[in-house]
C-alpha cells in the first residue's frame, strides 16, 4: 500500500493544483458562493472519513434543542435522489444510515438529503428552520455556511497527511484558513494541556482549538430490549461498517469474541447477512448505531444489538457551547 501511494505522487501533486485553483478561485469571488439569510454550521473535515462528524453533528442537535433545528447531509450511497426530507415513510435506503440515524433519534428536527445543497437548503427553508446543519460540507463551497467546525483526528492529524491519492485529505491543509473553530476528536478523555499545546503548534491555526472524546453508553439497545454492558459475559459477535472502528472493539472486545469490519456506509446484502447469521450463530450481535439502522429487521429481536456514543469536549466545554450559541442567536435575531 505505501509502495503504490509512493507510484501516485504525481497524481496527487496534480490534484494538489486543481484543488487548490479551485479553492482560488472561491476565496477571490470568480467562482461565486451563494449565502443564506439564516444560520448555517458547516460540520466537516479536510481528510476522507472516520473523523466524528456524526456525533459531532448530534451534539450540536442536543446543544441547540431550543431552536428548530434542520440538518442537511448528502445521503452517501442511498437509493433516492434529488431532495428527500425524512417522514414515517423513509428508510435508512431513502436516506442514508447517517441522516436516518438523526431522524431516529430526535424528534422533531428536520431531517433532510441532497447533494446539491443550495437546493437542499432552498428546499428547507420552506419548513421555517431556526438553524441548518451541514453535515460533511466543508469542501462544498457553492454554498457559504456562515460558520465552519473543521474536525481532525487524534492520531491522524490533517498537518501531518497529504492530499490523495498520496494521502487521505481531500485538499490542501491550507483549508484550515476557511475554519471558525477546529475540534480535534477522538482523543484520550485524560489528554494533558501540554500535549493539547503541542497539537495546537502542529496545526498553526488562528482560530480556537478544542478537544473531544468519545463516550461510550452504559447500556446496549436493541428494538425490545436494554442490556448494561458490564452484565453481558458471555461470547459475542462484534460488526462494524465504519471508517475506523478500532475504539468500537477495543472498547467492546474480549479475546473469546468474533469481529467482523465491513467498509463505511455498506449496505449488507443478502448474502452478508447469512455471513453473519453463520458467524455470530446463537451470539448476541453488538454493532455501531450506524450499522444498526441498517441491519435492524433482519435478525431476531433479542440478537442485535447497538452501543451509543456521544462526542464531549473535555474542555471549556462552557465556551465552545457560547461559540456556538452566539452565532446561531445573533443570526436569529438578524434573521
Amino acid at each position: 500500500m505505501v509502495f503504490l501511494r509512493k507510484i501516485l505522487f504525481p497524481l496527487a501533486f496534480i490534484y494538489w493544483i486543481v484543488t487548490f485553483i479551485r479553492n482560488f478561485l472561491y476565496d477571490i469571488s470568480i467562482f461565486r458562493s451563494h449565502t443564506f439569510n439564516i444560520p448555517i454550521i458547516a460540520v466537516g473535515n479536510l481528510s476522507v472519513g472516520g473523523t466524528g462528524k456524526t456525533p459531532q453533528i448530534e451534539y450540536l442537535i442536543r446543544l441547540l434543542r431550543e431552536y428548530k433545528v434542520a440538518t442537511l447531509s448528502r445521503g452517501y450511497k442511498r437509493e433516492s435522489k434529488g431532495f428527500v426530507l425524512a417522514n414515517e415513510n423513509t428508510s435508512a435506503r431513502i436516506l442514508g444510515d447517517e441522516p436516518f440515524q438523526f431522524y431516529s433519534k430526535f424528534p422533531g428536527v428536520l431531517v433532510a438529503v441532497d447533494a446539491n445543497r443550495r437546493n437542499g437548503i432552498t428546499e428547507l427553508l420552506k419548513y421555517s428552520p431556526d438553524v441548518i446543519l451541514l453535515d460533511d460540507a466543508f469542501q462544498h463551497r457553492k454554498v457559504k455556511a456562515g460558520f465552519y467546525i473543521l474536525l481532525t483526528t487524534y492520531d491522524d492529524l490533517f498537518c501531518n497527511d497529504f492530499i490523495l491519492p498520496f494521502g487521505n485529505l481531500r485538499e490542501p491543509s491550507l483549508g484550515k484558513k476557511r475554519a471558525n473553530m477546529i475540534i480535534v476528536t477522538k482523543c484520550p478523555s485524560l489528554i494533558s494541556e501540554l500535549t493539547q499545546e503541542n497539537i495546537k503548534r502542529q496545526l498553526n491555526v488562528n482560530c480556537p482549538v478544542f478537544f473531544s472524546t468519545i463516550e461510550y453508553d452504559e447500556y446496549m439497545y436493541a428494538e425490545n430490549e436494554v442490556i448494561k454492558i458490564e452484565d453481558l459475559k458471555e461470547p459475542k459477535l462484534l460488526l462494524a461498517g465504519i471508517a475506523k472502528p478500532d475504539l468500537f472493539f477495543d472498547f467492546l472486545g474480549n479475546e473469546e469474541d468474533e469481529k467482523m469490519v465491513f467498509p463505511d456506509h455498506h449496505n449488507f446484502s443478502d448474502q452478508d447477512i447469512k455471513r453473519i447469521k453463520k458467524l455470530a450463530s446463537n451470539k448476541k450481535i453488538i454493532t455501531t448505531e450506524k450499522d444498526f439502522v441498517r441491519l435492524k429487521g433482519k435478525f431476531l429481536n433479542n440478537q442485535l444489538f447497538y452501543l451509543p456514543i456521544k462526542s464531549r469536549i473535555i474542555e471549556n466545554e462552557n465556551n465552545f457551547n457560547s461559540k456556538i450559541k452566539e452565532y446561531v442567536g445573533k443570526g436569529t435575531r438578524n434573521g
